[in-house]
């Protein structure tokens, strides 16, 4: 019971910042947004007790991800 209230914020928090990533016309902005939906996901799986799923989500989703997409945005703009 004690986990269903920060589950619901990060889940509404997740859920703005993925708005933000889509309707964003600044990419850098669009990719962090996104990155952070990816960190806060990984947060809500450790609140859920998945933590084998909140490391991979932690180290992939928003970091890996995040990274390749700014590599890839710097390139094209050189």
């Amino acid at each position: 019971m004690q986990s269903i209230i920060p589950a619901l914020f990060l889940g509404i928090l997740i859920l703005v910042l993925a708005v933000m990533a889509f309707q964003n016309k600044n990419i850098v902005v669009a990719i962090i947004a996104a990155g952070a939906v990816g960190l806060f996901a990984s947060i809500l799986y450790i609140v859920l007790a998945a933590t084998d799923v909140a490391m991979r989500e932690a180290a992939i989703g928003s970091g890996l991800s995040t990274i390749i997409f700014l590599f890839a945005c710097n390139i094209l703009d050189d």
